[in-house]
């Protein structure tokens, strides 16, 4: 497939890599050639400088026979405009934009977003992405990293595991034995720095983290099993009140369950729309960093601090002054992912990379077939798929231990019926069955074949 790329930045240049590897035709475009040099020459990819909504710089490109434009510049405005001269100029067929501006994503203006208005297919916003990580994030405070799958019935949890994890030097085929009733399977674990699927004979370790598939209904037992307690959130201190807090502050307000909210907004004109918009969240206007202020919002009794400013270093500072001051939980928003291997030292308890989960967005709009969701690890190192088995897959009609999946591939889950299934010898794999696999960025081509699935267009 021939996929034009808009925006060598990093979401950019991660899709790139991405669909590169699966040897799509991919072509980046940027008016910054330093960035389109980084792509080239760290991609099997074109790349063109220039202006991505200036029709000429998209004919360069190849858009007369592009079956793909992914416009994700900095600029909301471009992108729409690149997706309309697409359309109208070279009648390339699916068109996505990521934007930014609430008041391109509010709902009553929906209508903007069909062929004879704005052409644009698939509209992402980074924003409203990482509003939702972050309530996943909530909702499961003792992981560092989660995600739905399998119509919401199965959570992916990423686990820390300390020195007091009651399952540490077990093999991982005797969890199975221990805990028969768990619905719960390791999908992968990074060690000293590296990503890869375990063995049956494997053990876990203190240090590793580890990446658990698991039913919803089992979530605090799986959590409990590696060394978590899983407390309930009764009050959350978010510090940042743009866009992502007071979406978070709206949806936690939303709750039938009471959470009380402060936020901390800096700005004192975003603190005003704050407050305005908010019905029962007490805003503050002033530093997060401030240790008064966090005293005022009652940062000792809160259960966990939410930092989403659009700063990474005040992030990472006012957690860490968070947990100072006795809050037990400290969430951290970070677009820089070199500061990741600060949060351990720091004793930060979880974080959320922007550009992962406009990434992950994206995935899961351009895999085609039966895919339904695509979660892209770490630094692009792997994906979790879900898809439907289809009846030309060569896994529909066999067991799982008669199905030979590659290495670096591993079964989290199966839906039959909508009911969750974990995996098993004996489970037979049917068509209409919606599977979760996890697999290393390598072997995702491998994954699309055995699903019949890929990006082509039907």
């Amino acid at each position: 497939m021939k996929v034009i790329i808009c925006g060598a930045g990093q979401v950019g240049w991660q899709i790139a890599r991405h669909l590169a590897s699966e040897r799509n035709d991919v072509t980046v475009v940027d008016n910054n050639p330093e960035l389109v040099a980084r792509a080239t020459d760290t991609l099997d990819v074109q790349g063109i400088a220039g202006f991505a909504s200036y029709p000429d710089i998209l004919e360069r490109a190849g858009a007369n026979d592009a079956d793909m434009i992914i416009a994700a510049t900095h600029s909301d405005e471009v992108n729409m405009v690149t997706c309309q001269v697409a359309h109208s100029v070279f009648a390339v067929q699916r068109k996505i934009a990521r934007l930014r501006g609430q008041s391109y994503l509010n709902a009553i203006y929906s209508d903007l977003y069909r062929r004879d208005h704005l052409p644009i297919d698939v509209v992402i916003s980074p924003e409203m992405e990482v509003a939702e990580a972050a309530l996943q994030r909530l909702a499961a405070p003792a992981a560092f990293d989660t995600e739905r799958f399998l119509e919401g019935q199965a959570q992916l949890l990423g686990i820390s595991i300390d020195e007091d994890c009651p399952v540490i030097n077990t093999p991982l085929r005797q969890l199975s034995d221990l805990f028969s009733t768990l619905k719960a399977v390791v999908i992968s674990i990074r060690r000293n720095g590296a990503l890869f699927v375990p063995s049956a004979n494997d053990q876990i370790f203190a240090g590793d983290e580890c990446y658990v598939m698991t039913e919803n209904s089992d979530m605090a037992r799986t959590l409990e099993i590696f060394g978590k307690t899983q407390g309930t959130l009764e009050r959350v201190v978010v510090i940042g009140g743009g866009n992502v807090g007071l979406a978070v502050a709206r949806a936690l307000e939303a709750r039938t369950e009471r959470v009380r909210v402060r936020v901390i907004e800096r700005n004192r004109e975003i603190a005003e729309h704050a407050a305005d918009a908010l019905e029962r969240t007490i805003v503050l206007n002033g530093d997060g960093l401030d240790s008064r202020l966090l005293e005022e919002a009652n940062i000792s009794s809160a259960d966990a601090v939410l930092c989403v400013t659009d700063d990474d270093k005040t992030n990472l500072l006012a957690a860490v002054r968070a947990k100072g001051l006795g809050c037990p939980m400290a969430i951290c928003l970070t677009n820089d992912p070199t500061l990741v291997p600060l949060m351990g030292p720091l004793d930060i308890d979880a974080y959320i990379n922007p550009r992962a989960t406009t990434v992950s967005s994206i995935l899961r709009h351009i895999r085609h077939g039966r895919v339904r969701a695509v979660y892209s690890v770490g630094d692009a190192e792997a994906e979790v798929i879900e898809a439907q088995v289809l009846t030309t897959s060569p896994i529909a009609g066999k067991r799982l231990r008669d199905i030979d999946f590659p290495e670096g591939v591993l079964l989290g889950g199966v839906l039959k019926a909508g009911k969750m299934h974990k995996p098993r010898g004996d489970l037979r794999i049917d068509e209409g069955d919606v599977v979760a696999i996890f697999a290393m960025a390598s072997q995702v081509a491998e994954v699309e074949a055995l699903l019949q699935v890929s990006i082509d267009f039907f």
